[in-house]
């Protein structure tokens, strides 16, 4: 297992470190529910520096992401950021992912910590324009500071204004003292805020100063717990649960990032997928009773048969009811549709609503 750069500060403020994605992660402090709320309410920040960046430079750069990407990378400018999906060619995804321009001939690539070594060798096994790639992921953390308070709270620590930083934008400045910082109008939570990207000799010095300047604001360190229910409020696919290799991006309702306006890997196929339409799709669906629906849990038709099974599931502590996403066949998908949800020995029965949970 590996460590992160802050592993004994989180140790220092009573995480609980559990094994994740290979790295020992802080999962909770205080608890779930009052990291969670923290997060809706005020500002917390979360130590995500298991996470892979892959910086892709060249004349060829371009070339390469816009083959293995499913967004089109073409759209970017040096400063904006674009959520996109590495497609296989078996019609699943290999991962999800940020891609920054960071200038005109630099693209940044940010993918999930379990799939770091997957996602290096499937890219480089489509590099056959001769993109330059450097693996940075060992070498740099990730600091998620994120809630409705993170812009008043962070402003006093970077002389960028941190309110005209749009929705997927960023910039590269100074940051709690330190420069060349990558402050990224990102996040997983829904709440709002930051994701800072510091070299991880910085990531002390700005994690200090960030509590330090967020004292008044109530500031907390959140652990994964949190960033799971957080994300899942806003039904925010993760990948592993809600999409992998089985998993086509028209499946998961991420049509919206899939672009036909060029050729990428499997694109024919899922062009055909789109057009046809799927046989099946990612619901999102709420319990009509008392019941946490969890991943792997059956969801039933009225019957007692078997349609789909869930992907990612808990209690949602805004809104005080099951939550959950899942797969089943397209005549089900309807939003108000009825389904059930096996608990045990019960058929709990659910509905099918529009995202996000929480609004």
């Amino acid at each position: 297992m590996k460590n992160i750069a802050l592993t004994e500060t989180h140790k220092a403020l009573g995480a609980k470190m559990v094994p994740f994605a290979g790295y020992h992660m802080p999962v909770q402090y205080e608890g779930v529910n009052i990291e969670h709320e923290t997060v809706r309410k005020a500002v917390g920040v979360f130590d995500v520096s298991h996470m892979g960046e892959f910086l892709v430079e060249g004349e060829h750069a371009l070339a390469l992401i816009q083959k293995v990407s499913s967004n089109d990378a073409s759209k970017l400018t040096i400063g904006k950021a674009q959520y996109s999906c590495l497609p296989n060619d078996d019609g699943g995804i290999v991962d999800d992912l940020i891609i920054y321009k960071i200038k005109e001939e630099t693209f940044l690539l940010v993918v999930n910590a379990s799939n770091i070594e997957k996602d290096w060798a499937w890219i480089q096994s489509k590099n056959d324009v001769g993109a330059t790639m450097r693996n940075l992921s060992d070498d740099y953390s990730l600091l998620a500071i994120q809630g409705p308070k993170a812009i008043e709270a962070m402003q006093s620590i970077t002389s960028h204004d941190l309110a005209g930083i749009k929705f997927y934008n960023f910039v590269v400045g100074d940051f709690a003292g330190i420069e060349n910082v990558i402050i990224s109008a990102t996040g997983y939570t829904g709440s709002g805020g930051f994701e800072i990207y510091c070299k991880n000799s910085e990531a002390q010095q700005i994690w200090d100063k960030v509590f330090e300047a967020g004292a008044e604001y109530g500031i907390k360190p959140i652990g994964l717990a949190a960033r799971d229910t957080l994300r899942l409020e806003m039904g925010y696919c993760l990948y592993g649960n809600d999409i992998d290799d089985t998993t086509s991006p028209i499946e998961a309702g991420l049509g919206w990032i899939t672009k036909f306006t060029k050729d990428f890997t499997n694109s024919e196929a899922l062009k055909a997928q789109k057009e046809h339409g799927p046989e099946r799709k990612l619901i999102a669906f709420e319990m009509d009773e008392r019941g946490i629906p969890r991943q792997g849990y059956d969801i039933v038709d009225d019957n007692g048969n078997k349609i789909g099974v869930v992907s990612s599931g808990t209690m949602s502590p805004s809104l005080g009811k099951g939550i959950g996403l899942g797969y089943v066949p397209t005549v089900f998908t309807d939003v108000n549709s009825k389904i059930n949800i096996q608990i045990r020995k019960k058929a709990i029965p659910a509905t099918v609503v529009k995202l996000p949970f929480y609004k």
